[in-house]
């Protein structure tokens, strides 16, 4: 059997993850590997590593990187720390691929550990572009780093051909994590409320905001902005989920809880809610706030429109019902009562989402079962005709 190691650091890339993790674990034809590391392992961020084995799956491996500290200094030795990890790791385990997915400095020390080690890496989400955060530069990084493609639409498609990826290696499979929408029983309002200990109110709001970590505006001033465009909202309810391990990521969670402990008939804050009451909530929610990417990807084939604010997420290909907004109060307040107009009903209505519409993870189950892993070990560069 055929080695698969699955690397995930945060809650959100097991959540999205998951699906294809279930496939490979069910195969007759590969091995799963599970490598846990980043906030998974962090009690500041939930311990999260206990979703997966409540969901029944073994972990191989926790590789510890995450430290106290979310300035650059401390991200970049969390990256040094977590790349002895790896190394170790991979020597143990001895996978035949490495799947990681996305973005995120984590996934970066792993692709150069995985690199080094000669081992074939399979990236999922690769091509997409967000100007706002230095995410962008990363994913790049990690395409050209990787040897098989599953990209969420043609044009990303197109574009990791552009960096010189093969076109044979390079498959538009749709985004994964709207497999969970098609497969999950999702939680209704009422089963919501009992489960959280809240109360909705007539206009519900799911709002999750990541550092924008390329801004000239610092992360908290950026959230105060928000903030206190939420406050103006009326019988409203807002459940906040925490934001990653990112540059200034715990001074937003600061922010949070201090609204949350301030405002207990309006808010409601959450380390994480996992996968169903994620998903759960956006769907009775009027809208999701902030500037998750969940926003652009999910939350359209739920039929719930996005406020997605400032730059973090610039680039990405977009739903009707994503409305973008500057960072700035005046807008922000504009677009809830864009959300409330009739406007918005008949956005939704017609509204199709351009990631797909879910089995992914089956269709990249079939191109693994194609996939002779021996020839993923060495690259070769595409030249596009540039005549």
């Amino acid at each position: 059997m055929k080695k698969i190691c699955i690397v995930t650091a945060t809650r959100a890339e097991y959540g999205l993850l998951r699906p294809l993790m279930n496939k490979l674990r069910d195969s007759d034809e590969f091995c799963l590997q599970i490598l846990v590391t980043g906030s998974h392992l962090s009690p500041e961020f939930g311990l999260t590593y206990k979703f997966i084995e409540e969901d029944g799956f073994h972990i191989d491996e926790k590789v510890e990187m995450l430290l106290s500290s979310d300035t650059p200094e401390g991200i970049v030795k969390s990256m040094g720390v977590g790349m002895l990890g790896y190394a170790a790791a991979f020597s143990r385990l001895s996978p035949d691929a490495v799947i990681i997915l996305g973005d995120r400095y984590e996934m970066l020390s792993v692709a150069s550990t995985a690199a080094i080690f000669k081992i074939p890496i399979i990236h999922l989400h690769g091509g997409e572009i967000t100007e706002g955060a230095y995410d962008d530069a990363i994913r790049h990084a990690i395409t050209k780093l990787s040897a098989l493609h599953f990209t969420s639409t043609e044009d990303y498609r197109k574009r990791v051909i552009q960096l010189g990826e093969q076109p044979g290696k390079v498959f538009n499979v749709g985004a994964i994590g709207l497999d969970n929408i098609h497969s999950l029983q999702l939680l209704t309002k009422t089963e919501l409320e009992s489960t959280l200990g809240i109360k909705f109110q007539k206009f519900n709001y799911q709002v999750t905001f990541h550092p924008e970590t390329l801004s000239n505006i610092s992360s908290k001033d950026q959230f105060r902005i928000l903030l206190n465009a939420i406050d103006k909202q009326e019988d409203s309810y807002f459940i906040f989920t925490k934001a990653n391990a990112d540059t200034d990521g715990r001074v937003i969670n600061q922010m949070i809880e201090e609204f949350a402990y301030k405002n207990p008939h309006k808010a409601s804050a959450y380390d994480s809610l996992g996968t169903l009451k994620f998903l759960s909530v956006l769907k009775v929610c009027d809208a999701i706030v902030g500037n998750s990417s969940s926003g652009i990807i999910e939350a359209p084939s739920l039929g719930i429109i996005t406020i997605n604010i400032g730059d973090r997420q610039r680039g990405r290909t977009q739903a009707g019902t994503v409305f973008n907004c500057d960072v700035n109060e005046a807008e922000i307040l504009k677009s809830f009562e864009r959300v409330r107009s009739n406007e918005a009903n008949k956005i939704k209505i017609n509204s199709i989402n351009p990631y797909g519409n879910g089995g992914t993870a089956d269709k990249i189950m079939k191109i693994l079962s194609t996939i002779n892993f021996e020839e993923l070990r060495t690259k070769e560069f595409y030249n596009i005709n540039l005549d």
